[in-house]
């Protein structure tokens, strides 16, 4: 075996015990770190009706997120001032999420959720998202570094 060879054989073989080690560290799908997060989404979803800001905890200061339309917005600097005229959206749901992890640092959620919001007419409409949301864990702790939203027509009933 040449000298390149072996050095390139013996780099192949750390890779794979290097990712056979992390293996161990990754979180199962279903565990709590997992159900952590599903329940941290849904509360990121319910903000949107009023409920509790979670905003400032679960997203990184370097968090980019890309809306619907494609305009990339940042971590807001500050759950907004309580106004009591503000129109909540009502029936906010988080339809699915599936977490998959690919390192014992870094995961993805891809998920959906849909919520009625008040319409200019006084009517009401469905809004449904599917989401794909990246997690990253830093010094011990998971925070959302980036997303991806995509509104979708919302399934019949």
């Amino acid at each position: 075996m040449t000298s390149h060879t072996g050095r390139f054989a013996a780099a192949i073989l750390a890779a794979l015990c290097a990712g056979a080690a992390l293996a161990d560290d990754v979180p199962a799908k279903d565990g709590a770190t997992a159900q952590w997060m599903i329940a941290k989404e849904r509360a990121w979803a319910n903000m949107a009706c009023g409920g509790e800001w979670v905003a400032s905890e679960i997203l990184a200061d370097d968090f980019q997120g890309t809306a619907p339309k494609g305009m990339r917005y940042g971590k807001p600097a500050s759950a907004p001032a309580y106004d009591p005229k503000t129109p909540w959206s009502t029936d906010c749901r988080l339809d699915s999420a599936d977490v998959r992890f690919f390192s014992a640092d870094v995961a993805v959620v891809y998920g959906a959720e849909s919520k009625t919001v008040a319409l200019p007419d006084s009517k009401h409409e469905r809004h449904c998202l599917v989401w794909t949301d990246m997690w990253l864990r830093r010094n011990g702790k998971w925070q959302i570094i980036a997303v991806q939203d995509n509104r979708v027509e919302c399934p019949a009933k």
